[in-house]
């Protein structure tokens, strides 16, 4: 929080006060009154740079995305081993979006998304990380054998079935869930894009609430249906990293094993 307000304030900015919008893996920060958002990161957990190259891109593409703030120079700050992102802070509109305007939103999005051209990283190198972690005891020492033996097959299986059905990839979001959308006076428009992968773009709608599918131009339906499981899958793997700081990760993690079972009851 210093280092974001220190940041902040050599840039020109007034900073009294930093409120914690999210605190997880990474920090998101209000800082005030300037009101600006601020991300946060150790500087080796981080790949800030490639989220600021592609959201650039995507606001001059007209794209639904936050934009950097632009009273400072936008680019990635480093200081004290983090590295800090400053962005435009926007109030939310009350109310949930409708299924409709989440579609259009992602549509749009994904369309901004298919004129970038910049090295990303495909959506299998995701659920390598997340066997990874599976196999490593170390790296995940309160997961009993009965949850690993279920993370493991049901990746290996989810991914060979989602690579079976030989289906058109592109840029994607990777994590576009209603916690990276906002609802805002301009409109929808989406956060946080350390996630962004190649993939199919069923594998970005099965973030999203189910009803937002049937709104999405010639989605495949069976397709999603897999990915949400394996979207699953990974998250339960993530809730069981030892150095995960998710709020309540290990009881998520449990559910999300009983969920996982259900889901994939009669397959595996």
């Amino acid at each position: 929080m210093d280092t974001a307000k220190w940041i902040a304030s050599s840039n020109g900015l007034v900073v009294e006060e930093a409120v914690v919008l999210h605190n997880s893996n990474k920090l998101a920060l209000r800082l005030l009154p300037c009101d600006v958002m601020a991300r946060v990161a150790p500087v080796h957990e981080q790949n800030a740079q490639f989220e600021v190259d592609i959201a650039q891109q995507l606001v001059e593409f007209g794209s639904p995305m936050a934009a950097l703030e632009p009273r400072v120079e936008p680019r990635v700050y480093e200081r004290d081993g983090f590295v800090v992102t400053l962005w435009t802070y926007y109030e939310s509109v009350a109310g949930e979006l409708i299924p409709g305007e989440y579609a259009d939103a992602l549509e749009r999005l994904h369309a901004g998304m298919r004129k970038i051209d910049i090295p990303s990283p495909h959506y299998t190198d995701r659920i390598a990380e997340a066997q990874e972690l599976v196999a490593n005891r170390e790296s995940t020492p309160d997961l009993a054998d009965a949850g690993r033996d279920l993370l493991d097959n049901a990746l290996r299986y989810l991914r060979r079935t989602i690579a079976d059905h030989h289906a058109s990839e592109q840029l994607l979001h990777g994590e576009p869930h209603p916690g990276n959308l906002l609802n805002t006076k301009q409109g929808p428009l989406f956060i946080d894009l350390e996630t962004c992968c190649r993939g199919p773009v069923e594998f970005d709608l099965a973030h999203a609430p189910e009803e937002v599918t049937a709104h999405y131009p010639e989605a495949d339906q069976d397709l999603v249906d897999v990915c949400r499981i394996l979207v699953l899958a990974m998250v339960t793997t993530w809730r069981w990293d030892r150095a995960d700081q998710f709020p309540n990760g290990r009881q998520l993690g449990l559910d999300g094993l009983d969920e996982l079972r259900e889901a994939l009851d009669g397959v595996l």
